[in-house]
């Protein structure tokens, strides 16, 4: 999966499609959100990042496919400024 990976539902997710900190919720209207998981310990992590993120410093891969997806995302966890890792 690359940074430009469709969701499921079509859209793009980023790193946060194969990051092992995300949780997809979904509203009554069938609107799908990507909850970042270290927005609950970290304050610097917003609670929905806008997507898609092409660079986080708390990615890590998911348990499925971790080889893939770390050399697909070198650059998940370069080092950023804060202003950079959410646009």
């Amino acid at each position: 999966m690359s940074a430009g990976s469709r969701t499921p539902a079509g859209h793009l997710a980023g790193l946060c499609a194969t990051c092992a900190h995300h949780r997809v919720v979904q509203n009554r209207r069938g609107s799908r959100f990507y909850l970042c998981e270290r927005s609950r310990s970290d304050p610097s992590y917003p609670r929905y990042p806008p997507l898609p993120v092409l660079r986080c410093r708390g990615w890590e891969p998911s348990g499925a496919g971790v080889r893939e997806a770390e050399q697909e995302h070198p650059e998940a966890n370069s080092e950023t400024t804060k202003e950079e890792e959410w646009t």
